[in-house]
């Protein structure tokens, strides 16, 4: 099993009920998915977006949907059909191999990280985190970076507030400002 579903499991769990008092382990809020995302419009190369493609591949660990153009702007010279982002949606047990890999290695190699902001979760539970460059994460260290991208990861609760959400992923070891 998991590190991380193991760690939420067995500790995250517990305290949550134990904190706000739900009966039922069904009731305690769970992280439901992860969506992350990548845009590309900049990249004019062929070559540059095949290596993004590449890059976040292996990120996520799964083939990403590509968005498409949906109009054509002359201005940015895009084109209707044209790729300008991908995005991929992670559930299940690929969900936590990329949160353990999130929480332990990506977010502290983020240069200057003095940890996350509490306005990053909103009122729903959902919490979104933007990255500068995809170079954070281990799987693009080794590989020549011609063209760093930057990645979007929305972690989708189940909780139905913000308080409760903020307790939940600060439990799992997401690394909030004090």
């Amino acid at each position: 099993m998991n590190k991380f579903k193991e760690k939420f499991n067995k500790t995250v769990v517990p305290e949550m009920n134990k904190k706000f008092g739900y009966k039922n382990a069904m009731a305690t809020p769970k992280i439901i998915k992860v969506v992350v995302s990548a845009g590309i419009g900049s990249f004019k190369d062929e070559a540059k977006k095949e290596s993004a493609l590449k890059s976040f591949t292996q990120i996520v660990g799964q083939k990403p949907l590509v968005n498409k153009a949906k109009k054509s702007i002359a201005s940015f010279k895009l084109r209707q059909g044209m790729p300008v982002g991908y995005s991929a949606t992670l559930r299940g047990d690929r969900m936590y191999d990329f949160l353990e890999k999130l929480v332990s290695v990506a977010i502290p190699r983020v240069r200057d990280f003095r940890g996350l902001e509490l306005k990053l979760v909103d009122q729903t539970g959902n919490m979104s985190i933007g990255f500068k460059e995809h170079i954070s994460f281990p799987e693009s260290a080794g590989e020549d970076v011609r063209s760093a991208f930057g990645l979007g990861v929305t972690v989708v609760t189940s909780a139905k507030s913000k308080e409760k959400a903020l307790e939940m992923l600060k439990l799992a070891g997401f690394p909030f400002k004090v």
